[in-house]
């Protein structure tokens, strides 16, 4: 058994074969599709995080108003880019949403992709300072954002406050119980995998790892997650960890999809370069159920992670991406022991 989401990168386009023009589109699609996905019987809601692009970049918001619209769903990011994040600001948005969601959060976060902009954190207030590293400055603002989510108390009160306080230090407020276990990294590298599981956050890894050894992108997924597990095991955390990783898998079942997607089936693993280094990419799954079924049955990182996120083609608008998810649950999970 696995849950199944969908991600999406939250495109808007003002070209006329865009069903999201704007990004009052996106965002009033984006709820109106974490419903659907409610109601074809999938597991999660989340959505990419991305600056000075015309994408989804403020989650909060877009997290609480869906919150508010499903009832069973896990809601997600894939992954907020922590360079950029004030983490005790961001630690009562993300208090807040969870308790309107009834603490159905799942966070992805991470150093980020590759920028729109030249050190776009920079704009944003947050600065490295000269040489020192900047995914290392995403890390510290993770280790914060960690520890007042879990009920860190640090701040002096005022002796003559406004309203009265409790005894002691103070923290962030609202807390949100539970919700340091629902924190995931978004990991590019076995290394960084390890580093998760020894911080005792879940796993998220994605269509992209930034490493090559020449295996197929599975197998070398299928490693990192192993490595991720042993650093857990090792940690001696008490709960379950999770991991997830995300696919673009699109099943043929009518004319449209064939016409969309009909010429994905003969994607394969791709190699190139990302910040100086090599990156390989995994292919896109398209075809007949019976054929998509036997490809992703041999995809061994599908087989060892409990969560699976579907990447959407967002500016095909609600209703197609709604049957989409339906045609993978309804056709494709039950054969593969999913459902």
């Amino acid at each position: 058994m696995k849950k199944i989401g969908f991600l999406s990168f939250g495109h808007w386009n003002p070209s006329p074969h865009s069903q999201a023009r704007t990004a009052s589109d996106v965002l009033l699609q984006s709820i109106d599709l974490a419903v659907a996905a409610e109601e074809v019987g999938a597991d999660g809601a989340y959505f990419r995080v991305h600056h000075f692009a015309r994408q989804l970049a403020s989650p909060f918001p877009l997290l609480a108003a869906a919150g508010a619209r499903t009832s069973r769903i896990e809601l997600g990011t894939g992954v907020i880019d922590m360079r950029y994040e004030n983490p005790l600001y961001m630690a009562e948005d993300a208090g807040a949403a969870d308790l309107i969601a009834g603490g159905r959060l799942q966070l992805g976060i991470s150093r980020g992709s590759p920028e729109q902009v030249i050190e776009g954190y920079k704009y944003f207030g947050y600065d490295p300072g000269e040489g020192n590293d900047h995914a290392d400055m995403a890390r510290e603002h993770a280790r914060v954002f960690l520890e007042v989510i879990d009920g860190h108390r640090f701040a002096e009160p005022n002796p003559r406050p406004m309203f009265p306080n409790p005894p002691g230090l103070l923290g962030i407020e609202p807390q949100s119980p539970g919700l340091r276990d629902r924190i995931w990294w978004g990991a590019g590298t076995r290394k960084t995998a390890v580093w998760t599981g020894q911080q005792g956050m879940n796993l998220m890894s994605s269509t992209l790892l930034t490493e090559d050894t020449g295996v197929p992108f599975h197998q070398l997924q299928a490693e990192q997650i192993q490595m991720f597990r042993d650093a857990w095991k090792e940690a001696g955390h008490e709960r379950e960890s999770r991991v997830s990783v995300s696919r673009s898998i699109f099943p043929i079942v009518n004319s449209t999809d064939r016409a969309y997607f009909g010429a994905e089936s003969r994607s394969t693993d791709q190699v190139g370069f990302i910040d100086g280094g090599a990156a390989r990419f995994g292919k896109t799954y398209a075809g007949e159920v019976d054929q998509l079924v036997k490809d992703l049955a041999g995809d061994e990182a599908i087989a060892a992670a409990d969560t699976l996120l579907l990447t959407i083609p967002n500016q095909l608008g609600v209703d197609y991406n709604a049957h989409l998810l339906d045609s993978i649950i309804r056709y494709v999970a039950p054969e593969l022991g999913w459902r």
